[in-house]
């Protein structure tokens, strides 16, 4: 069966990978609506041009979101009026969900859908290459995706997932997860977390580079212990850390990381508010 998919956004950063991921898929008939001349330039360079929204969303079945998160509220509020019912509609992350922002319409389905991205572990990565596959999509590395049915019945959630296979693919597996589990995913293990250690990392290899430590020795260094510490910390290797190791980390913790970071970074209220200022709702 065919489906009909809008692309809000089609021709910005997000919406020109699903753009073309969907020109790949021959059960779609996609619409492409980009308000932007950068973006229509972008789509004109892939041969497609762009529909005026009104006309994309008349009789779509779905509508994917490849918006900023802080327009996500506003966008919603002007295009879900004037979808059918039983439309879905398709969120890459879920801030705007968990925030609580969307245009509220019950006899609509809300989907998110957001990439695991290619495993550090199992992708072949080559740091220097112009080509690697960093975002996955490429047709070499694989990746996993999480998904959660937000709103709508249960029978929807097949629908969302073959179209999020389709717009992150090639896809391993797709996790079912909550709205809620999702958002303790994003913003909070991955940006909240991770992305401020691994910043917080870059400035220590940028302090030991001043402090005279050749560059290049540097930064192999840090790669490398990166890849097996990861494989000990996970527990992907039986190799363990040696005693002076774990004394080291024992006493990083304390300098390093506040007692109760844990309790504050994954606090549903924390993460709820996280959400709420990326959308710009708080």
């Amino acid at each position: 069966m065919t489906l009909t998919i809008t692309l809000m956004g089609a021709g910005g950063k997000m919406g020109c990978r699903i753009t073309d991921q969907l020109e790949r898929v021959d059960r779609y008939e996609t619409r492409y609506v980009e308000p932007s001349e950068e973006g229509r330039e972008r789509l004109e360079s892939r041969d497609l041009a762009a529909t005026p929204a009104d006309e994309a969303l008349d009789g779509t079945d779905v509508v994917v979101m490849a918006v900023p998160d802080d327009l996500i509220g506003p966008i919603t509020d002007d295009v879900v009026p004037d979808v059918e019912e039983g439309t879905m509609i398709v969120l890459l992350d879920p801030a705007a969900a968990h925030a609580g922002v969307l245009h509220e319409r019950e006899d609509v389905s809300y989907f998110l859908a957001h990439p695991c991205h290619p495993s550090f572990f199992t992708a072949e990565t080559d740091m220097d290459a112009e080509d690697t596959d960093w975002f996955g999509g490429q047709d070499r590395d694989a990746q996993d995706i999480v998904c959660a049915l937000h709103q709508g019945p249960d029978d929807e959630y097949a629908k969302g997932e073959a179209v999020a296979r389709d717009m992150y693919g090639p896809v391993r597996e797709a996790h079912r997860v909550t709205t809620e589990q999702m958002a303790l995913l994003e913003p909070a293990l991955v940006e909240t977390l991770l992305a401020t250690s691994l910043y917080a990392i870059r400035d220590g290899y940028e302090r030991v580079v001043e402090m005279g430590v050749p560059e290049d020795a540097a930064r192999e260094f840090l790669f490398g212990h990166l890849r097996i510490e990861l494989g000990i910390v996970f527990g992907y290797t039986d190799f363990p850390f040696s005693d002076g190791a774990l004394q080291a980390v024992e006493e990083g913790r304390e300098d390093i990381f506040r007692p109760d970071w844990e309790a504050r970074v994954f606090d549903p209220e924390n993460v709820r508010a996280s959400a709420e200022r990326i959308v710009g709702s708080e």
